[in-house]
């Protein structure tokens, strides 16, 4: 299996991985992965999507639902196949390597390292709140015609110290992500908590609830509102469904545990456990977090509006629905306030995605799909190599600024490798119906195959209403094809 050593000499290829991570941890490590700045943010662009409280909640809720269903579904690979790699596994084993090698491919082109970057990129946003210096607008130098900013270097110093945290070992990485995870997940339940009993404003639960289900959808250009669009039947669903795409962002990550499944202890019972506790969890904080914002802002806005009452949820200031809704308990400190939140946030969803990440090109590298050397474990017994490799590859996205860019190109291709992952559970089920299965996934075979219908009608909005977001997604996915064959022969030339 993949997370057994080569039988090849040479440094690391002796060594193998260690279970540390307990139930909790693991746990922890579904939470932090998921909660990062998303949530205090993505549900500015969902209003505007969707127009009316009662339909935000849905978003969220049906997001979570969809979710949980997948993190169910998965623990039935999980407890079958706990190798390092984890969704890279399943892939590769319910049909061929050259899927496997295609999800690892997008993984590590796009998905984990451009959401690193990304979230790397927050944090050094949030962190110039309280020292300016560090703000985007800050240019350093250029290089070959790119503005680098001391954001960006921030953001690729971050990353480099997380990583480095992880090269000690996994009983470092897990400690930073069990102390930042349980910090962020307190100081949000605790912001939830404020908003609605102490936040409550009266202009903002009167508009909401005379508005909750009347749905509009806000066409934007150029940050100015162009037209509003009444919504029902057919367009009503293509809205939730583009409303969607912040809202699974914001809830992705948590099959990076799968990742780390060599080193989890009692892998069969605490992966699909961890799964559906961390999902759990963080759907409902996600979706009272959004009844705090209604709670104590209106949904509907001015994007020239004059306070933060008249922006609304629609509109708060650079789409940060949290600051806003911190603003109406604490005033101006609640700027100081989030900035730290969403930095605690930030860092600790960022080692969670850093520490497991490196676990799949680990495995892409056992299979002589990656360079040799990353499938080796340092004397730490992680794959250093990987992390390194992960570090450098997310490193020059930030520089590139081409990270959002890519994760929206990828929405389509993310949801793609999930339907084929799930469908896998049936194909297994007939590959291997002997196979030792310690958690069937619930609610077989009418519960996944919910999940496979309403991913796909999803994707199929998608192309309809936001191509530009999936055809691009789609060829990053299938410029792998040739790389497949190509790495292939390479390998077997050596």
């Amino acid at each position: 299996m993949t997370d057994k050593p080569n039988s090849n000499a040479g440094e690391g290829t002796s060594r193998t991985f260690k279970r540390e991570l307990k139930l909790l941890d693991s746990t922890m490590l579904v939470i932090g992965s998921m909660i990062g700045s998303g949530i205090f943010i993505v549900s500015a662009d969902i209003a505007r999507t969707v127009g009316s409280p009662g339909y935000l909640l849905l978003v969220w809720l049906i997001t979570g639902l969809v979710t949980i269903i997948a993190a169910l579904s998965y623990g039935e690979l999980a407890g079958m196949m706990p190798h390092a790699g984890g969704q890279y596994v399943y892939l590769r084993e319910a049909y061929n390597p050259l899927v496997g090698f295609l999800y690892g491919w997008t993984l590590f082109l796009v998905i984990q390292t451009g959401t690193i970057a990304a979230v790397a990129v927050a944090f050094a946003k949030f962190t110039a709140v309280l020292i300016p210096w560090f703000g985007e607008s800050n240019i350093l130098f250029q290089v070959f015609g790119l503005k680098i900013s001391s954001a960006q270097i921030l953001a690729i110093i971050s990353i480099i110290i997380l990583t480095n945290i992880n090269i000690l070992g996994l009983r470092a990485g897990k400690i930073v992500q069990d102390i930042f995870t349980s910090t962020k997940t307190i100081a949000l339940f605790g912001l939830i908590v404020l908003a609605v009993f102490v936040g409550r404003n009266l202009i903002a639960t009167g508009n909401n609830f005379s508005n909750f289900w009347n749905p509009s959808w806000s066409h934007l250009l150029d940050g100015k509102v162009v037209s509003i669009e009444q919504l029902s039947g057919i367009m009503l669903l293509a809205a939730i469904g583009v409303a969607m795409v912040g809202s699974l962002f914001s809830s992705d990550a948590w099959n990076n545990i799968t990742f780390t499944a060599g080193e989890v202890i009692n892998p069969k019972r605490n992966i699909p456990l961890s799964l559906f506790l961390g999902t759990l969890i963080v759907t409902i904080l996600y979706i009272l977090a959004n009844v705090g914002y209604i709670l104590v802002l209106p949904l509907h806005g001015n994007p020239g509006g004059i306070d933060t009452i008249d922006r609304g949820i629609q509109f708060a200031l650079s789409d940060r629905v949290a600051t806003a809704a911190s603003s109406m308990i604490f005033g101006a400190p609640a700027v100081v306030i989030m900035a730290v939140l969403i930095m605690i946030s930030t860092f600790g969803c960022n080692n969670g995605l850093i520490l497991s990440g490196a676990r799949v090109y680990y495995a892409m590298a056992k299979d002589n799909l990656f360079f040799k050397k990353i499938g080796t474990l340092n004397k730490n017994s992680v794959p250093g190599v990987a992390l390194i490799f992960q570090t450098i590859w997310a490193s020059i996205l930030c520089l590139s600024g081409t990270y959002n860019d890519l994760l929206d190109y990828v929405i389509f291709a993310v949801l793609i490798f999930y339907i084929l992952t799930i469908l896998g559970i049936f194909i297994l089920r007939k590959k291997r119906p002997d196979a030792e299965r310690p958690y069937k996934a619930w609610g077989y075979p009418i519960v996944p195959a919910a999940y496979i219908i309403a991913a796909a009608a999803i994707c199929i909005d998608l192309l309809i209403f936001k191509p530009m977001y999936t055809w691009p997604g789609v060829v990053i996915v299938l410029l792998g094809i040739p790389v497949f064959f190509i790495w292939r022969k390479f390998a077997a030339n050596k």
